[in-house]
């Protein structure tokens, strides 16, 4: 999966998900972003 520009995650560990056209950040660093 490509990320975009648009959407850059603050640390390689983290993990992004596409759902219903919903972009979800989770970090494992018990911190979450909807």
């Amino acid at each position: 999966m490509k990320v975009r520009p648009s959407v850059k995650p603050m640390c390689e560990k983290c993990k992004i998900i596409k759902r219903h056209g919903k972009v979800m950040v989770i970090w494992k660093h018990k911190q979450r972003q909807g």
